[in-house]
């Protein structure tokens, strides 16, 4: 698990995060374009995937333009809605022996690492508001 001290400062920490959301939506493409080209119903789980791990991704941006505390919630609360969802597909296709689990456990749990450290910005935030 990657060190998320609270040495860094905040935007080099909104930086390396971004960074870990975008590689971990382009890490999923490649298992989309292979899903795509197999059954329909792996047709599905390449289209939900692709549009909720890129869709972390663009979401994430916008958490790092809030302009308010109320937003940064919001925004990043669908960020964590996304991510969740992007590993429920992954998990999905071993499920449906799709993949094995090998092929796609470390990227299952990158996605794990990322939604604790973004629930806990959330909490954070959720907490000095009140």
């Amino acid at each position: 698990m990657m060190n998320t001290n609270n040495y860094l400062p905040k935007d080099e920490f909104a930086e390396l995060i971004f960074g870990r959301i975008k590689a971990f939506g382009l890490r999923c493409m490649p298992l989309c374009d292979d899903l795509f080209l197999k059954t329909a119903s792996a047709k599905n789980i390449a289209r939900q995937l692709i549009r909720s791990s890129s869709s972390a991704v663009a979401n994430y941006r916008a958490v790092r333009r809030a302009r308010s505390k109320n937003e940064f919630y919001a925004k990043i609360s669908i960020v964590i809605e996304e991510l969740d969802e992007s590993i429920f597909w992954l998990e999905y296709s071993i499920d449906a022996k799709f993949y094995e689990d090998i092929k796609v456990r470390s990227l299952i749990n990158e996605g794990y690492e990322i939604l604790k450290i973004l629930a806990k910005a959330r909490k954070t935030v959720s907490v000095n508001n009140k």
